[in-house]
């Protein structure tokens, strides 16, 4: 008779079920492992093999085979460890059947017995909560699983508690959910002396989730500025939490077993490959713009990056959501996130400064701007020019709006938004309007559309920058509480579109 569990396999932040049958039949002493398992996985029964010899489990003088269904889905990672493991103690009626049956399991073995913690726990337990069925995984990642209420989640310790748990020895009691909680204190706004203006375009950019880019020569507060914006940015919704902790647990990347309310902020450096900025390698894990997902990917030197890498960009910023291509994997990621890229004018960063510009000005700011293709520059809503601050200035008091000030207004402006597209589900904030939709909530007022009209003959905007001057003014007006877009409203917008025009 074959004994069954259940495993997950990963497709992207997609866990597929597994069937793990095992059967233990007459004939020459073996254990097999088939169903396209990779090398982690075939080497799973050399450590089930030592867990239960530690246990003082022997195996029997029979053939020992393990099934992996469906056969033609690859299976990866050492995860397949304690499904192997329970299938076979269920085989060997040292576990109720019936029990291993209405159980998902994950984890690693060690050659003792002990449960090593694996990622992907959290959307592990999401397939579980699915099927109706109790989540099994090592101890350090039940406060990660339990997350997901509807799942029964049980997290041993060893494969000895997984034993007395199935015998009713030592029952062990569900997981508790666990969140982690932030100690690090966000760094606020009022310390960046002057650049009102800069400090205006994030707070236009974190209530509606717009793309920015900074320009300014070298230390004028370009990072400064973009590592303030987690302060200003609400807590995620439990939704927005559940999806982006799904990619992070895919990447190992939830500490303490929780679960984190707030907003990602990621920052890779510019020598970083394409497989590390929008997902790949191997086993097509997610990127950078997956982990940044209802957060932040800041980019500084953002020329400097490779101009593939920066190609990749364009598609993703406009569907939200990229597809890792490879021979043997078709998956699929989520990466609404906000971009703020922040660059100097040239290759030396004083262009503006004829004391300290090189011999080649300007043409090095054009070559080195040049970098940034067209397209790609179409896609960032907001353009600010950030221009360097005195020394004297430095030594003046903190002045300006704090953090805290300028977070309850964008807090406020989301709230409207999250009202407004309450009905939509594929809308949560301004920068995803678009077609009759956006036409509803963002045309202005007479004097606003003449304006608009005037712009767009005059600067040539494409049809993407006249929405996404839309969407900007849309969020202007939120942030003041306005209900119709006005001439003021699509006048500042325009402002941060032209800013860096040759022809303003």
């Amino acid at each position: 008779m074959v004994a069954k569990t259940y495993t997950v396999a990963f497709e992207g932040i997609e866990a597929r079920l597994v069937e793990v049958q095992c059967a233990v039949t007459p004939g020459v002493p073996a254990f097999s492992v088939v169903g396209l398992p990779d090398k982690a996985v075939s080497e799973a029964k050399e450590r089930v093999r030592a867990a239960l010899t530690d246990m003082a489990i022997a195996l029997p003088s029979k053939r020992i085979t393990v099934n992996l269904s469906p056969a033609d889905l690859p299976k990866e990672g050492s995860h397949f460890d304690l499904p192997i493991a329970l299938a076979l103690l269920a085989a060997l009626d040292i576990v109720p059947r019936e029990d291993a049956e209405n159980t998902v399991a994950l984890g690693e073995l060690s050659l003792d017995g002990a449960l090593v913690p694996v990622v992907g726990a959290l959307p592990a337990a999401m397939a579980a909560a699915e099927e109706d069925r109790t989540l099994l995984c090592p101890q350090a990642c039940g406060a990660e699983a339990a997350w997901v209420g509807a799942a029964n989640v049980i997290a041993p310790a060893s494969l000895a508690g997984v034993v007395r748990h199935y015998t009713g020895q030592a029952v062990l009691p569900p997981s508790e959910p666990g969140e982690v909680q932030s100690t690090a204190k966000p760094r606020d706004l009022s310390e960046v002396k002057g650049q009102e203006r800069a400090k205006r375009a994030i707070e236009i950019a974190a209530a509606g989730r717009h793309h920015l880019l900074l320009v300014g020569a070298p230390g004028s507060g370009k990072s400064m500025l973009a590592a303030r914006i987690p302060g200003l940015l609400p807590q995620l919704t439990p939704a927005e939490a559940l999806e982006t902790s799904m990619i992070h647990s895919l990447s190992g990347l939830l500490d303490e077993g929780g679960i984190n309310r707030e907003r990602p902020f990621r920052e890779p450096h510019h020598t970083a490959s394409m497989p590390a900025i929008v997902g790949g390698g191997r086993t097509a894990k997610p990127g950078e713009i997956s982990l940044a997902h209802n957060g932040v990917l800041f980019m500084d030197e953002f020329p400097e990056f490779a101009r593939t890498v920066l190609e990749t960009l364009r598609q993703p910023i406009e569907t939200g959501e990229v597809v890792v291509a490879r021979a043997n994997a078709h998956v699929r990621y989520p990466c609404r996130f906000m971009l703020i890229a922040a660059a100097n004018p040239c290759k030396c960063g004083h262009l503006a400064d004829p004391a300290r510009a090189c011999a080649r000005v300007p043409h090095c700011g054009e070559e080195y701007m040049g970098r940034i293709s067209g397209p790609l520059m179409d896609r960032f809503d907001l353009r600010v020019e950030v221009p360097p601050v005195a020394f004297t200035d430095l030594d003046l008091p903190e002045s300006g709006e704090k953090s805290a000030d300028v977070a309850a207004r964008v807090e406020k402006a989301r709230q409207m938004q999250t009202a407004r597209y309450q009905n939509h589900a594929s809308v949560r904030v301004n920068a995803d309007a678009e077609g009759h939709l956006l036409e509803e909530i963002a045309t202005p007022d007479t004097e606003g559309r003449d304006l608009l009209t005037k712009v767009a003959e005059r600067f040539g905007l494409s049809a993407r920058g006249y929405h996404r001057v839309l969407r900007v003014a849309r969020t202007i007006a939120d942030l003041e509480g306005a209900k119709d877009v006005r001439k003021p409203h699509v006048a500042e917008a325009v402002g941060y579109r032209l800013a860096l025009s040759k022809e303003v």
